[in-house]
């Protein structure tokens, strides 16, 4: 019985915890997908960062904090590390990301948060366009919305504006639509 109970109290700390995959896409259009892996402790630093949001606004800065995380611990692994904000600061690096990239991952990223209840004030939405040169997309992001009755504002999740592992930038999406960006 004794022995049981030891082999029982050794298998405990694994119990539960689950490493989880994603895959994050870079070489411009998704080229190239890396397998990243996030450690349970990984994650579960990132659930108390966005559980310590008091409401919906809160949890958008706290997301803007995590998505940064999740890229650099997916910097660790992969070539990503490499990435610049933009297009034009990668040079011919390995790990180069543009937005279609971006908007992929990220969108990967907030649906794994979401799937494990990470997301208390927002759900995770459809890739989104904007448009400037004769309709033709030319920028993609990430959308969240608010969980909320009524018209729910929309916001983007856009980390193709920053550097591997700075926090993405959140906008509400209108604005962003206009051209809203952090350099801009």
């Amino acid at each position: 019985m004794g022995r049981w109970l030891l082999v029982v109290l050794a298998l405990l700390p694994g119990l539960g915890l689950a490493d989880e995959r994603v895959k994050i896409c870079y070489g411009y259009g998704c080229l190239v997908q890396a397998d990243v892996r996030y450690s349970d402790g990984q994650l579960g630093d990132v659930r108390r960062l966005l559980f310590a949001a008091v409401d919906a606004a809160e949890e958008r800065k706290m997301l803007a904090l995590a998505i940064g995380r999740l890229y650099a611990w997916a910097g660790e692994q992969s070539d990503i590390r490499n990435d610049r904000g933009g297009n034009y600061a990668d040079g011919g690096i390995p790990g180069k990301m543009d937005c279609i990239d971006h908007s992929t991952s990220t969108t990967r990223l907030l649906g794994l948060l979401a799937e494990r209840g990470y997301l208390r004030w927002h759900r995770v939405r459809e890739i989104e366009a904007r448009n400037f040169a004769w309709l033709i997309p030319s920028h993609w992001s990430a959308v969240i919305e608010e969980k909320k009755d009524g018209e729910a504002p929309r916001f983007v999740v856009d980390s193709w504006f920053v550097d591997n592992g700075q926090p993405a930038v959140i906008l509400p999406l209108d604005e962003w639509k206009k051209g809203a960006g952090p350099d801009v």
